[in-house]
């Protein structure tokens, strides 16, 4: 007998429905499986035939060929267990073939054929949910029931299963609202700027760096406080949007990444790999590609301390998700696109022993040391970055200071004035921060005087300024100024947002 079970598969972060294709016919006991198994898959066969055994039916002693369409795709993971077990039982005539026709079935077997959790169940249902029903593992049931109108069923064995598909027993889809799980607290407590004694130049730089969604590299001699200010970037970062939850759950979930029973992703990624990471580990890849770093920080900041002391190829694949939002891998099997629109942050010493800038400590570096460090990032990583930024050392009076800080809550409030201003600037348009504004949008929303165009261009020819450098200082001013609640950009705004592009007056000197 021939039957015929859909389950799904996904590249990237898309996903693809997988048709199970089983024929059970008279020979010698046989099990294939074909249409390019991994290892994980090929082993289901063993975990397959104990669950059945296990969960009271009988395993047929016969021919089982199993062909898993297309065939041309590679097909891994364990969660083709619970289909292909299915298949089985409706190919034997246990299960009806109609019942199989509108749902779509996926999860793990254990060896006595309970159901264990799989990974990506929140992609698959948001790709494939509104054509079937879903049967998931219990544990996947709650995230693969935030996608809206998803019909998900949870079961806990493959008894269950088999009997809720046989009618014997009916299954309440799992109840779930995207809305509630997006708007529920936040789980984790971030650390607050209050705790900051000092440092208002870098306090102000990184308002306007979040406000405007703008890069930002802080620089400082060890101890000075740079990895402090930026930890305290996620306490001042705006709620998402359900849309934006949901396009980060999407790629948490490819990669695993979702906790038990959290539902939405609720708060913007804040990640912060190791200067040791590999530029697979950070853009993303592998044999079979799956996303990087800069795409587990898609929506939120991606914060790269010891800039430096990252390898040079690692640093130069930030190029092109810098300026694009997405990152392409290729390979010779596949190319898939992942999202990577995120918020650069970055920290390093302005030489290798740390102490150029310091006031009170000497350097101990030549010349050539200190060229060949900061050398280390190129000219094109620095024109992407908005706002180069010192961060000075800490005095004792400033630290003894008992005076209360500006707390993250009030910061936080100026950063949402400043993004509604921008939203209500940029409806019906791609754009939705100033600093993924193109020509077009600079053109009409950053309009310059007399006064503010000369001291621009004073800067450029002095500066020695690129071109993309010229169109960073006009967005950080429209975003200084949109801070200001000002329509226009005036003088003032042109010469902070020209003041933060330090590396730029420090190398035309």
């Amino acid at each position: 007998m021939l039957a015929t079970v859909l389950s799904a598969a996904y590249l990237g972060i898309e996903a693809y429905p997988v048709h199970i294709e089983v024929d059970v016919a008279f020979g010698l006991p046989q099990f294939n499986v074909v249409g390019l198994p991994d290892i994980s898959v090929k082993e289901s066969r063993e975990r397959v035939k104990s669950a059945i055994k296990n969960s009271g039916f009988q395993f047929p002693p016969d021919k089982i060929t199993m062909n898993l369409a297309p065939a041309d795709i590679k097909k891994e993971g364990p969660s083709f267990d619970l289909p292909i077990a299915v298949g089985i039982l409706a190919a034997s005539g246990v299960i009806p073939a109609e019942k199989l026709k509108s749902m779509l079935l996926l999860g793990e077997l254990a060896l006595d054929g309970s159901l264990r959790p799989f990974r990506g169940a929140f992609m698959i249902a948001s790709s494939l949910a509104k054509y079937h029903s879903l049967i998931f593992p219990y544990e996947n049931a709650e995230e693969g029931s935030l996608v809206q109108n998803a019909t998900v069923y949870p079961a806990r064995t493959l008894k269950e299963v088999v009997r809720f598909l046989t009618g014997e027993i009916t299954i309440a889809p799992f109840s779930n609202s995207p809305q509630a799980a997006i708007m529920s607290p936040p789980s984790s407590a971030y650390l607050d700027f209050s705790d900051v004694k000092g440092q208002p130049f870098a306090k102000r730089a990184i308002e306007i760096s979040v406000a405007g969604g703008h890069n930002l590299l802080l620089i400082g001699s060890p101890g000075s406080g740079k990895t402090m200010l930026a930890k305290r970037i996620p306490s001042i970062l705006p709620p998402l949007s359900i849309k934006e939850a949901t396009e980060i759950t999407k790629i948490y979930s490819a990669t695993g990444l979702l906790t038990e029973h959290r539902g939405l992703v609720r708060e913007r990624p804040f990640r912060a790999p190791h200067h040791t990471a590999s530029a697979v580990a950070l853009v993303g890849g592998g044999t079979w590609p799956k996303p990087g770093e800069i795409s587990l920080a898609h929506q939120g900041v991606l914060f790269l301390d010891e800039f430096p002391e990252f390898r040079r190829d690692v640093i130069e694949a930030l190029r092109g998700p810098l300026e694009d939002g997405v990152i392409t891998v290729s390979r010779i099997k596949s190319q898939i696109t992942y999202p990577a629109s995120f918020m650069l942050v970055a920290s390093m010493n302005p030489c290798p022993c740390g102490y150029l800038s310091d006031p009170k400590r000497t350097c101990r570096c030549s010349l050539s040391q200190i060229l060949k460090y900061q050398t280390k990032i190129s000219g094109p990583i620095l024109d992407r970055i908005d706002l180069h930024v010192e961060v000075p050392p800490v005095s004792y009076p400033t630290l003894q200071n008992s005076r209360i800080e500006e707390s993250s809550q009030t910061i936080r409030e100026r950063i949402l004035m400043c993004r509604k201003i921008q939203s209500e600037r940029f409806t019906g348009r791609d754009t939705r921060l100033n600093s993924l504004m193109h020509g077009r949008d600079i053109k009409q929303f950053v309009k310059l005087d007399d006064s503010s165009d000369a001291l621009l261009e004073k800067a450029m020819k002095e500066l020695h300024l690129s071109a993309r450098a010229y169109f960073k200082i006009l967005k950080i001013a429209r975003t200084i100024a949109d801070l200001a609640a000002s329509e226009s950009i005036g003088v003032a705004h042109i010469a902070e947002a020209i003041q933060y592009r330090t590396l730029d007056r420090q190398w035309a000197r």
